[in-house]
């Protein structure tokens, strides 16, 4: 630290700002406009803004433009206002041809950005917030452009759109992944693809990072100075072409990163000074969180100055404590050091990491250049004629077919990924401090004596670490009620670490296997559901699961399902059938409960109320999978769907419930006044879509609940409810929204 003053000062800036945003102080962490501002757009939301177009994000079902510079235009019989509001995203109703550089007057719904309302989901508050976007702009019309002047953001995005039109020509099924890695466009990437190579833990290959500007800035540096061009012709063409490409690619934050350790690299050379890659980085990295103080909590930031830090930090001392000489060997220890550099970053935000990745690196380093230069090339050429595009990536398009290959290998190995789940703050800073002490203990003991105790003291402190990161500790029962939208998820996690899902679906969001329930799996450090329970088979309750169950036969997901249990019926749906056969195909035991029948988890009971035998399974609401799960004295019922007519036909079977997962998302005709009478349940939840059209919940239902003395909580409001519970029947309740 004597030695790099500016990785201390980095160091205590990211510290100031952790702490500030620890605070609540919202210009490190939160909205930074005037609160007077927040307030007013808080009461009128329905706004006209006016702004520059800096993109546009075209998806098959919705366009989004970014605008910068942003004014909140606010009209009074006496005068015209305009407030600034940094930068919007703005959701258009209708499609519009829309260049960068266009000024642009909408009008529509401004709403904050979200924060993340389930665990391991997106964090989309900070990661906008990086990007000084705190309001969204829904279901927006455009009342006014006007045509962009000729500026460099038109001409940039000119080119993209040229090049990209270009790999799509010439690529043919790997054009997405080609402009992913050559263009940062990523909106036509399919899922089931991004998933595979993030378990083959390649995924880095898909984002603009420091192996595009070594390849394109260095390559071009040299080729310069070849030619002729002297250093400082050669330096300052090849910034200013770094520069456009990274304002190109959408100045992500890893590209920006690289970027700017390049700019330090070449003005280093020019200058005559040498360069130092820690104190480059440290340096970046201030600059980047000046910009924008969000910064730190983007992932984008931390895994791409992780991944630096173990380049140059973890690494060499590894290769300098086991005297690495071969050049594959140094490779893997390369690898392994940057493994080890980002490990708690990739479990804080993922909840895994790739053990395959380590070793598939060593191909496909080395390799991933020859596809970049491939893409560059196909694009460029492209313009000229499809045919000599088509021949420039090919050899490209062996190397990503040799990628998805491995990819698909590594995903139906049992070890394929790690899933500890993700760790405290706490663990993360003890584990650094641990790795840091094992390189130090080890360099010095191969520059000493070389004796075996300390030679396995720094190897200790390393397992120990890990050890550290994957540590959880016991909670008692846990039931988390996951924000779904119009849906149901409950995920009960046991203290013996056994889980269970009950329903997992959504009729108000797509996705909600990948985006809701997976996260939480993998955050929660769950690799194997000992059970998935479906309550019935409407869209709203099982969605999420047939997502997860064709993530596991595909081998897109080291998650496993032992047994998936359905409602006994005698007539089975097309829903039911499908998800039998996808069950069967993920390798799950079948399962189908009616009443009288009881299932054991660890130390958790479960017992079927309904539906009874010889149900038809007609009406899938009325016959839903009513259980009552028991763990010591506490007790809480799983409703599913059912009804006032159900409700009957079990009242005699009811008891007194410490929990209720509420019926039918608190529809007006579940939860009668009898019911809640007989199994007066302390607490509940309501899990529903604050914009569904059903009305839900009920205020009826509501008022009926809490006459009840019921303790009601929402997904809605508050996003997952989770539910600690103990054996003497006591509970706790947290919101993960405050």
């Amino acid at each position: 630290m004597r030695r790099r003053p500016l990785c201390a000062v980095c160091l205590l800036l990211m510290a100031g700002i952790y702490l500030a945003g620890w605070l609540g102080i919202p210009f490190f962490d939160g909205n930074p406009l005037p609160r007077a501002v927040q307030s007013r757009i808080r009461e009128h939301p329905e706004a006209v803004i006016c702004g520059e177009v800096q993109r546009c994000e075209n998806k098959k079902d919705s366009l989004s433009v970014y605008l910068k510079h942003v004014f909140l235009i606010c009209r009074s019989k006496k005068r015209s206002e305009k407030i600034p509001v940094e930068n919007v995203k703005v959701y258009l109703k209708s499609r519009e041809e829309l260049p960068a550089g266009t000024r642009l007057v909408a009008s529509g719904i401004l709403e904050p950005v979200g924060e993340m309302r389930n665990p391991g989901g997106f964090d989309s508050r900070h990661y906008y917030a990086s990007q000084h976007i705190y309001y969204f702009l829904k279901k927006g019309v455009v009342k006014e452009r006007i045509p962009p002047g000729g500026n460099g953001a038109q001409a940039r995005a000119a080119v993209k759109e040229a090049l990209t039109d270009s790999l799509e020509n010439c690529a043919g099924e790997d054009a997405p992944v080609f402009q992913a890695m050559v263009l940062g466009e990523k909106s036509s990437l399919e899922e089931e693809r991004k998933l595979r190579y993030q378990m083959a833990g390649i995924s880095h290959i898909l984002a603009i990072s420091g192996l595009h500007i070594s390849l394109l800035g260095v390559g071009l540096h040299k080729l310069l100075k070849r030619a002729g061009a002297g250093l400082w012709i050669s330096g300052v063409l090849s910034l200013f072409v770094m520069i456009q490409y990274g304002l190109l690619t959408g100045a992500g934050v890893a590209t920006m990163r690289a970027v700017c350790m390049f700019f330090l690299t070449v003005m280093g050379e020019m200058l005559g000074r040498i360069y130092d890659g820690m104190t480059a980085m440290a340096l970046t990295a201030i600059l980047l969180l000046l910009d924008s103080p969000a910064c730190l909590y983007s992932t984008g930031f931390l895994l791409s100055f992780g991944a630096v830090l173990g380049i140059g930090a973890v690494s060499p001392g590894l290769i300098r404590i086991l005297g690495a000489e071969s050049g594959i060997m140094k490779a893997f220890l390369t690898s392994l050091g940057v493994s080890l550099s980002t490990l708690p970053v990739m479990l804080v935000c993922f909840g895994e990491v790739s053990l395959a990745g380590i070793f598939l690196n060593l191909l496909v380093l080395p390799t991933v250049g020859m596809v970049l230069t491939s893409g560059f090339a196909g694009a460029i050429l492209g313009l000229v004629s499809t045919k000599m595009g088509w021949a420039a990536v090919l050899p490209g398009r062996v190397f990503l077919e040799i990628y998805e290959k491995l990819g698909s290998g590594a995903g139906k190995l049992p070890f394929c990924t790690w899933i500890p789940g993700a760790p405290q703050l706490w663990q993360c800073a003890g584990y650094y401090g641990l790795l840091g002490a094992a390189l130090v203990l080890g360099c010095r003991d191969t520059a000493g004596t070389g004796g075996k105790r300390p030679r396995r003291m720094w190897l200790f402190l390393i397992v120990f670490g890990i050890g550290l990161l994957a540590w959880r500790p016991v909670r008692g029962l846990v039931i988390t009620c996951l924000d779904v939208g119009q849906g149901d998820a409950v995920l009960v996690e046991t203290p013996e670490r056994r889980s269970m899902l009950i329903d997992g679906g959504s009729s108000s969001q797509s996705g909600a296997g990948i985006r809701q329930i997976l996260p939480c799996l993998k955050n929660r450090g769950i690799s194997r559901l000992d059970a998935v329970l479906i309550s019935h088979t409407d869209e709203d309750h099982i969605s999420g699961i047939r997502e997860l169950l064709e993530l596991i036969r595909d081998g897109l997901t080291s998650i496993r399902v032992k047994r998936l249990i359905l409602p006994q019926w005698l007539e089975k749906n097309e829903a039911y059938i499908e998800l039998v056969s996808l069950g069967r195909a993920a390798g799950a035991e079948i399962l189908a409960g009616q009443e009288g029948d009881a299932f054991r988890i660890g130390s958790v009971g479960l017992d079927v109320l309904s539906p009874a035998a010889g149900s038809m399974g007609r009406d899938t609401n009325e016959e839903s999978m009513v259980l009552e799960l028991h763990y010591g004295a506490f007790t809480a019922l799983f409703t599913g769907d059912m009804g006032q007519e159900t409700e009957k036909r079990l009242l005699d079977s009811l008891e007194d419930v410490d929990f209720l997962k509420v019926a039918h998302h608190g529809s007006a005709h579940s939860s009668s006044g009898e019911f809640l009478d007989k199994v007066k349940p302390e607490a509940g939840v309501i899990s529903c879509s604050s914009s569904n059209r059903y009305g839900h919940p009920s205020p009826e239902t509501v008022a009926r609940l809490e006459r009840a003395g019921c303790h009601v909580e929402y997904t809605m409001k508050n996003g997952a409810i989770s539910v600690l519970c103990q054996r003497t029947g006591a509970m706790k309740i947290r919101r993960f929204v405050p």
